[in-house]
């Protein structure tokens, strides 16, 4: 596996270090380790404080906290953002899901072909409505659900197919005959949704994030737009008369008006991750030039041009390691994900055994993801990858 995508050149998801302070590169001015954050929202927050400030005292003053102008503004504003026709407001990036399933009919009883390798909200949401996950692998290249694969395990009870877009890259989708929802919490600015719905989610971290939890259904189907609006507020309509069992998956008008401020960003905040990806894809084939053994330490993933780099993870021969140097350097590194959700004690009734998905697993065990930002510094990058070349050079 090692050696494989190193001198590709050029080119073009969830928690991630939030609010961890500090320029993204800073040296401490006397030659030492310097500090390189996974993500610096304090310096972000700080651009717009002001902004933030205004719109934090627009809802104080206006009273209404849940639902109502702040909400319907961005829900317009976000649909015209993304492409779609409809953006419905929710909670959180795993209500998303959940609330999406719900709309589009999962039940007890019926299964959903999903990922092995993703953050657990994906699995979990389909678990919580009493269906059962059915995993197919993933692409050892993109890290992506395996198209081919998923569509081999749809069955007669496949209600749906839930495909993740991880760490930002878009997923194929499989030719299937049942709906596709499309893991989109680490995507936004992609693209538009091209299955039946997208969930989006809003945490701190993500490329637009809240400063709280929230999330969003993305869709061009107004009719399942509206069912999902219907949904997040426990299926009333009107007060106190519940058309469906639904649930408390409102977006809240806080979080709705201090998103509005960092819409307009998002698509410049887009362009430099993409412009820190390709910068850091140079960086390595320089450094491959001058020493060639580091092609066999480290995989880059694929370029792609709608990649948005919501991470950028590398495949790494002695990832904890490596960790472990990176760190003592200053350099915060992330594992996504340590994991393959076959294997998590919560799905042990599904009868997995280690094996079952060898390139979700092979996965788990080495990609670790560096630090990419919007705001991140040329130096800084360079002064990852000089760290990471260190650490594989023959002592």
């Amino acid at each position: 596996m090692f050696g494989s995508a190193m001198g590709d050149g050029g080119g073009g998801g969830a928690a991630g270090v939030a609010g961890d302070g500090g320029s993204a590169g800073d040296g401490d001015g006397g030659g030492g380790p310097r500090r390189v954050p996974m993500r610096d929202l304090a310096a972000e927050h700080a651009a717009l404080r002001a902004e933030l400030d205004a719109a934090l005292a627009r809802v104080l003053d206006s009273g209404q906290f849940i639902g109502g102008p702040e909400v319907e503004a961005f829900e317009r504003e976000l649909a015209a953002a993304v492409g779609c026709a409809r953006a419905v407001g929710v909670s959180s990036g795993t209500d998303a899901l959940l609330v999406s399933l719900m709309a589009l009919g999962v039940r007890p009883g019926d299964e959903v072909v999903t990922t092995p390798f993703s953050f657990f909200a994906t699995a979990g949401a389909i678990a919580r409505l009493g269906a059962r996950p059915v995993f197919a692998d993933i692409d050892p290249a993109t890290l992506n659900l395996d198209a081919a694969a998923a569509a081999r395990a749809v069955s007669p009870r496949t209600r749906a197919v839930l495909p993740v877009n991880l760490y930002g890259r878009l997923a194929e989708l499989p030719d299937v005959g049942v709906p596709i929802l499309e893991d989109a919490a680490q995507s936004i600015g992609a693209g538009p949704p091209r299955a039946a719905a997208a969930a989006l989610s809003f945490f701190p971290s993500k490329n637009l994030g809240a400063l709280g939890d929230a999330g969003a259904v993305l869709t061009s189907d107004g009719e399942l737009a509206d069912r999902v609006a219907l949904l997040r507020n426990h299926g009333a309509r009107p007060k106190y008369h519940n058309l469906l069992v639904g649930g408390n998956f409102r977006l809240d008008a806080i979080q709705a008006a201090l998103l509005r401020v960092k819409l307009p960003r998002l698509a410049a905040w887009t362009a430099a991750r993409r412009a820190a990806a390709a910068r850091y894809r140079a960086l390595f084939a320089s450094a491959v030039d001058a020493d060639a053994a580091l092609s066999e330490h480290l995989v880059l993933p694929p370029p792609s041009p709608e990649h948005v780099y919501h991470h950028f993870v590398i495949r790494a021969r002695d990832r904890e390691g490596l960790r472990r140097h990176l760190g003592a350097a200053g350099i915060a590194t992330e594992v996504y994900y340590p994991g393959a959700l076959h294997l998590q004690p919560c799905f042990a009734d599904l009868g997995h055994r280690p094996g079952d998905f060898p390139a979700a697993e092979a996965a788990a065990a080495d990609a670790l993801a560096i630090p990419v930002d919007a705001g991140i510094r040329p130096a800084a990058q360079e002064y990852v990858v000089a760290q990471i070349a260190d650490f594989y050079r023959p002592r």
